[in-house]
């Protein structure tokens, strides 16, 4: 994190307003967003989860069994087995 004088960058009545508050101390000031990203979202991890576990799902449709798809995800059997149970409770993962 880079530390800057608030001298140098605010105007002096800003500045001035602030020191109302805090003197010689170093504050964070976030950026301005409407919202975070969530877990995922800016790496592209959420999709490539989504799209693989999209897979697993039709692949067990298909008559895929559970050991086979262990196999070739390197997933455990209980992992396989809640990805496989959450797709009928919702139906929208499907189309995304």
């Amino acid at each position: 994190m880079v530390y800057r004088n608030g001298k140098e960058i605010l105007p002096a009545e800003l500045l001035s307003e602030l020191q109302k508050y805090v003197q010689g101390e170093a504050i964070y000031i976030p950026k301005q967003e409407p919202r975070r990203a969530g877990w995922g979202e800016l790496s592209g991890a959420r999709d490539s989860i989504r799209s693989r576990n999209r897979e697993i799902w039709s692949m067990y449709r298909e008559g895929v069994s559970v050991a086979d798809l262990v196999q070739r995800f390197h997933l455990s059997e209980d992992s396989i087995k809640k990805i496989i149970q959450q797709f009928p409770k919702q139906s929208n993962c499907l189309s995304k």
